[in-house]
């Protein structure tokens, strides 16, 4: 509800900020945080599903530990209790594995 200035500038409000590489909402969620994850989770799995010719869980386990986990395991921080679909989104990306 302030209006806030940077010399002659007038500063614009935003409902959404990246701190430290996280985002956060006006409303102190995380969801969106999570579901960015799961997008980019997904897009790897495709690339993966794409380019590699064995199905085997020989070559596909380094590969999703190495490629996609670190993403699922970053948004793993901002789960909240009261939020059962974030924690839903990153599972749909472990079962699609």
């Amino acid at each position: 509800m302030h209006q806030y200035s940077l010399g002659a500038d007038q500063l614009e409000s935003s409902s959404v900020e990246r701190d430290l590489g996280v985002l956060v909402d006006d409303r102190l969620t995380m969801s969106q945080q999570c579901a960015l994850a799961a997008k980019k989770s997904n897009g790897i799995l495709g690339c993966l599903k794409r380019s590699v010719a064995s199905r085997s869980r020989e070559v596909l386990l380094p590969l999703y530990t190495a490629l996609v986990r670190p993403h699922l395991e970053y948004s793993v921080q901002f789960w909240a209790p009261q939020f059962r679909k974030d924690e839903e989104l990153q599972e749909k990306v472990q079962h699609r594995v």
